[in-house]
């Protein structure tokens, strides 16, 4: 939709430009005597840009912000559900929300749709507008997503930028990774019914194990010895046999 360069000029300044490779996109009429109106438009886009850059960046959970997310909410007269954030569907909901943010128009719910089966590789039967318009009211009676007056577009609020970016750093940057390394590379029981097979596949792996372990291969001169079985292997008696 628009292309966003930032680079440094001099030491001090930081210098942010926009670029509208389709002026349609840019909501008004398009031709050579509309050329000032498109670049007075550009201006509020940059500006959309950064405040929605500055939101992600200060992103922060008030003290009871996981606990009012599985309340129920309300949307006018309209009872909602509430938010289960440990659900794949609304964190892609969510993600989706911040990746179509600095649009200075807004979305549309078939826009949303779109950004989130982009996001988790559905089909438009697996999640469509319908979908994505429950998901939208839920966030709009979190106060995370505001409705755009006589429209049917929709845009996030600031406050809800904030808690979306941090509710998703919070579990994709720091409790995740916690609970990957807290987790036991080998099961601590094993099989309740075990087979014949489970039992010698469990012999295999602790034989191996022991055979792996510090001081249990020693090298001696023409041969290896192992502590595990006691066997003495001869290289010149094994060339030997493989000639034969």
């Amino acid at each position: 939709m628009f292309t966003w360069k930032i680079y440094t000029k001099g030491e001090r300044g930081l210098r942010v430009e926009t670029i509208a490779p389709n002026v349609k996109k840019l909501g008004c009429r398009y031709g050579l005597e509309k050329f000032p109106e498109m670049v007075r438009r550009l201006p509020g886009i940059v500006e959309r840009f950064m405040d929605v850059r500055g939101c992600i960046d200060q992103c922060f959970l008030g003290d009871a912000t996981l606990e009012q997310l599985p309340a129920p909410s309300q949307v006018g007269q309209t009872k909602g559900g509430g938010i289960d954030f440990n659900r794949r569907r609304i964190r892609w909901a969510m993600e989706a929300v911040l990746a179509l943010a600095p649009s200075p128009a807004g979305f549309t719910a078939s826009q949303l749709a779109h950004q989130v089966r982009s996001l988790s590789q559905q089909s438009a039967s697996d999640y469509g507008p319908r979908h994505a318009a429950y998901d939208l009211k839920k966030l709009r009676g979190k106060q995370r997503v505001g409705r755009m007056e006589k429209t049917r577009r929709y845009e996030p609020i600031r406050e809800g930028l904030r808690v979306i970016t941090a509710l998703l750093t919070l579990r994709d940057k720091v409790l995740q990774p916690l609970l990957a390394a807290a987790q036991q590379l080998r099961p601590s029981h094993g099989a309740q019914n075990p087979a014949p097979i489970d039992r010698h596949c469990g012999l295999i792996i602790d034989n191996l194990l022991s055979m792996f372990t510090p001081n249990s291969v020693t090298l001696r001169p023409g041969g290896v010895f192992s502590e595990h079985n006691g066997s003495f292997c001869q290289h010149s008696k094994r060339k030997r046999n493989l000639d034969a």
